[in-house]
């Protein structure tokens, strides 16, 4: 098993317009050109409409790209999705599926987001694909059986670690006032390790991300755990400051 490199990867979520992002963008760029934490990668997953500015700015400078969601066909009467080789066309290498306001808000279930991920492998996309439990799954002691449910139903077949990133969001802890200890974090993870060895090829390279509000105070904890392979940072992502702070904070 080669070791795992570490990703830290920006969720822009709905948020910002052109100009905004390419200021972002290129001092993200600037600094990684600069600076970089040696062994580390940094994805930006912007907006749909920010991905072809936000690819242009940081083309060349070591920053990767992403989408934030995709349409499990490639093309159709799909009115407002986009298509994963829509994505590839517009620079992206990454696409997340399956995140946790995608699976409440629209109701996404594991097969589709599992179409999602097969689509964006075709496309020759990597597809990072979210999982997590509620606070009432969490409250019932179904967390761990929830995750296993969700990797089984979302890593499409023929999956790898080449095509593949998960990312663990204790959805319980958004917005609830609880958060999820450095124990919650590191028993979660470990049991995705084992359960990933079920659904796909080389599960030990499998990066495994971690996604529950993430910032420059709490980084450096989490990501020293041995199976947090990185970040999928929210807020902290649309501050260069704190998403660089974080990116140092790598192991």
């Amino acid at each position: 098993m080669a070791e795992r490199r570490l990703l830290i990867a920006g969720n822009w979520k709905m948020n910002g317009l052109r100009s905004e992002a390419v200021v972002l963008a290129s001092d993200l760029a600037s600094r990684l050109q600069q600076s970089g934490p040696d062994g580390v990668d940094l994805l930006l997953c912007p907006p749909a409409t920010l991905v072809w500015a936000v690819g242009q700015v940081v083309e060349g400078s070591g920053v990767l790209l992403g989408g934030q969601d995709c349409h499990a066909e490639a093309k159709g009467a799909h009115t407002g999705d986009i298509a994963a080789p829509m994505l590839a066309e517009a620079g992206c290498g990454f696409v997340i599926v399956g995140h946790s306001e995608r699976r409440q808000n629209h109701r996404e279930s594991d097969p589709v987001v599992a179409a999602k991920a097969a689509a964006a492998n075709r496309a020759g996309l990597t597809a990072i694909i979210c999982v997590g439990e509620t606070e009432a799954e969490r409250d019932r002691g179904e967390a761990k059986a929830v995750v296993a449910r969700q990797l089984a139903g979302s890593i499409p077949p023929g999956s790898s670690a080449a095509t593949t990133v998960i990312a663990y969001e204790p959805v319980w802890a958004i917005g609830t006032g609880r958060s999820a200890s450095i124990g919650d974090v590191a028993e979660m993870h470990a049991h995705i390790r084992v359960e990933l060895d079920r659904h796909l090829t080389g599960a030990l390279d499998v990066r495994i991300l971690y996604g529950g509000s993430v910032k420059p105070g709490n980084a450096r904890e989490l990501l020293a755990l041995a199976d947090v392979d990185g970040a999928l940072v929210g807020g902290a992502s649309l501050v260069a400051d704190d998403f660089w702070a974080i990116a140092l904070s790598c192991r």
